[in-house]
């Protein structure tokens, strides 16, 4: 496993960080294996939120013995700063520790609660109180749809965010509007040394009338060659970080993949994978 500095943060994670949004529905027998999996592989950073459902409920019991092992991550989406504290307090709680590592600042990109969000009384004026009280390291934002770059960017104008999240695979970054603002985004957050988190990178697109067969809310890629292209892609970036997709079950494959030696695809076999696949954007 690759691992890499998390921005200005001090802690090196994993080229891999581990997105829990697979606990929603575990079992805690489940997780308990996947924290096998995850320690076997070198994975020390989760990324969880309050909203993916059992998640923190899942990894809390960890905490106890493995605390040390993990930087840890959560996730707030409430906009004013007495809610967002309220629920801080709930996540320390459901996942039993004094302090996150990194709290973010979940899905900012609608302008109404990016404003309620940043202005006096908002939540980043809670994960900046947090953050003097101890309760959280560092404060990140995240953000899904192809506003989130040029939302980031405004927030950034806003604080000095220690971490971004955005999506981030080859299908996307086709739509010339989203690369532009991307590239934009990788630019300021290489100069000012502040981790980039990238989702979304097996997406094959909307599930639409297709059986749900697997945890995500979206059609995953499932196929080992395809995962080990798609994470490749990914991955040859080197200023990224890849939020494991979110099943449990698909979990090991991107793990194989990223132990392997990574070589970016070239365009001609991204676009075989596309076809192959029939990968259209998720967010357009």
């Amino acid at each position: 496993m690759e691992y890499k500095a998390f921005g200005k943060t001090g802690h090196t994670s994993s080229r891999v960080l581990f997105g829990a949004a697979a606990f929603w529905d575990v079992s805690q027998r489940e997780a308990d294996k996947t924290l096998g999996l995850l320690l076997d592989n070198g994975i020390n950073h989760i990324d969880t939120a309050r909203s993916y459902g059992d998640a923190e409920l899942r990894i809390g019991p960890w905490m106890k013995e493995h605390r040390s092992s993990f930087f840890l991550a959560s996730k707030t989406n409430k906009r004013t700063k007495e809610e967002a504290l309220v629920e801080l307090q709930e996540t320390l709680t459901r996942l039993q520790t004094d302090y996150l590592d990194l709290w973010q600042l979940h899905y900012l990109v609608e302008p109404d609660e990016w404003k309620t969000t940043m202005s006096e009384g908002g939540a980043l004026e809670a994960a900046i109180e947090a953050k003097e009280q101890g309760l959280v390291r560092f404060i990140g934002v995240t953000g899904h749809g192809v506003e989130a770059p040029s939302a980031h960017l405004r927030s950034l104008e806003v604080y000095d965010f220690d971490s971004v999240l955005l999506p981030y695979n080859y299908t996307m970054m086709q739509n010339s509007l989203y690369r532009e603002q991307t590239q934009k985004l990788f630019e300021v957050c290489k100069e000012r040394d502040i981790a980039v988190q990238t989702i979304k990178s097996l997406a094959r697109g909307e599930l639409g009338d297709k059986e749900k067969m697997y945890a995500t809310w979206y059609d995953p890629l499932t196929d080992e060659d395809s995962i080990q292209r798609a994470v490749h892609w990914v991955l040859s970036n080197e200023q990224v970080f890849l939020n494991s997709t979110g099943d449990i079950r698909i979990l090991p494959h991107i793990l194989k993949a990223a132990q392997e030696a990574i070589r970016k695809p070239s365009d001609e076999e991204m676009e075989t994978l596309v076809k192959k696949e029939m990968i259209t954007p998720l967010f357009s």
